[in-house]
């Protein structure tokens, strides 16, 4: 199948490559060219906007940074409705509002279009390895269509109902990693300061009933210090953010929810920290420490 993929970052790249290892042809936009060359090197091609990797596709994929960003690479001059071809189908993978995903579908729908919000989860490590969860949204026909397509990229793909369902599901995952992420920042900063032997801390409660991904995949890394993101904390923030302002529509209180809010906007907003991956957060606990 010839497809477009719109966004090279640190998820992009890992299900472009996967796509290509599937034997897909692929044809690839990114505002900035020069963090797109892993891809290109690897058998992508480039085009030179949005609406010239549509031009060419049958199905066009996005994953890029924040709603705003969405909106502009859809609905600009430049943008994917300007050329994509009637018939075809559009996949927004970004974590967005589940507001604008109903827009995209019926903006896609006066365009001829099918369109499915498709969030995932699984991180770096789940892009590079197939291995990501999907949660789908939009029209029943183009989920149809493009399972088998989903299935080269992820490990477990579902379908939650009309669209935005696919963005209400990324929120729920995301208030529950939330939840991880300040336990596992927590319980390494008591573990510390308690003397205990970190590694064997781990591998403990890895094998018990305190055992979670976030756990598994960052304390290794935070154990080496090693802060590369395989979720940007700036897009994490942006997340819960969302997770918090649709919860509010629905009359819900998260106060764990926001409190991890306010801690990821501490690490973002307050200390520059928003280009470490979320396991930087442990970062605001070990500064305290040496105050």
């Amino acid at each position: 199948m010839q497809i477009g993929f719109i966004g090279t970052g640190v998820m992009g790249t890992g299900i472009i490559q996967n796509l290509l290892k599937a034997g897909h042809q692929v044809v690839v936009y990114n505002r900035t060219k020069a963090h797109a060359q892993t891809v290109l090197a690897a058998g992508a091609q480039w085009a030179d906007s949005p609406k010239a990797v549509a031009q060419q596709a049958q199905l066009v994929m996005t994953m890029v940074g924040y709603p705003q960003d969405v909106e502009e690479v859809y609905t600009s001059d430049q943008g994917i409705f300007a050329g994509a071809q009637p018939g075809s189908t559009v996949v927004d993978m970004t974590t967005s509002t589940p507001t604008l995903a109903f827009k995209l579908t019926q903006l896609a729908h006066d365009h001829q279009l099918l369109a499915l919000d498709a969030p995932v989860s699984g991180g770096d490590v789940g892009a590079q390895n197939a291995t990501l969860t999907i949660m789908v949204g939009g029209d029943k026909q183009a989920y149809d269509q493009l399972l088998p397509v989903f299935q080269e990229i992820g490990q477990r793909v579902n379908y939650f109902g009309a669209a935005g369902k696919g963005q209400h599901t990324k929120m729920a995952n995301q208030i529950m990693i939330a939840g991880t992420m300040t336990g596992l920042t927590e319980m390494l900063v008591y573990a510390k300061a308690a003397d205990l032997d970190l590694p064997q801390v781990l591998a403990t409660l890895s094998s018990g009933g305190a055992d979670n991904w976030s756990m598994d995949t960052y304390v290794p890394r935070i154990l080496k210090g090693d802060y590369t993101p395989g979720f940007f904390a700036k897009h994490f923030l942006k997340d819960l953010r969302i997770a918090l302002q649709e919860a509010e529509k629905m009359h819900l209180d998260l106060p764990a929810t926001q409190q991890a809010k306010q801690l990821y906007e501490t690490m973002v907003d307050d200390c520059d920290l928003g280009n470490d991956g979320t396991q930087g957060l442990i970062k605001l606990y070990q500064d305290n420490a040496q105050h």
